[in-house]
């Protein structure tokens, strides 16, 4: 008897483990839109790594349009430091960078398109 309860316990423990590896994983990336109000970009940073990327419709002639999407350039590559990346808007309206912030560490960095890339300073306390 008193093994299968062991046995039980284990069990549960492994399936709330797995549920909150699950959860995680869904989590991989996390998306914010721009603060200017009239640009259609949102970002996208993924929470391990701190890589960025952004995406915007743009208007393609006998067409729905397309999904035009910016890959990270300088700075918005993965960091050396892996994290909990998160994203954050500014309140000013006018804005079309965003701010990139790892909660472990408090370090935080402002990204924007550059051209066709996402570019990001570097991360500062």
């Amino acid at each position: 008897m008193k093994l299968s309860r062991i046995t039980s316990g284990l069990f549960s423990i492994a399936l709330i483990s797995l549920g909150y590896a699950a959860e995680a994983a869904a989590e991989e990336y996390r998306f914010l839109p721009a603060p200017q109000i009239d640009l259609n970009r949102i970002y996208r940073v993924n929470r391990l790594t701190g890589e960025m990327g952004a995406c915007q419709y743009a208007v393609k002639p006998d067409t729905v349009g397309i999904a035009l999407c910016h890959p990270a350039g300088e700075g918005a590559g993965p960091q050396a430091v892996p994290g909990d990346y998160d994203l954050v808007r500014s309140n000013h309206e006018r804005e079309g960078g965003i701010f990139r912030i790892n909660t472990r560490t408090g370090e935080v960095s402002v990204c924007y398109v550059q051209t066709d890339k996402v570019v990001c300073t570097p991360q500062a306390k």
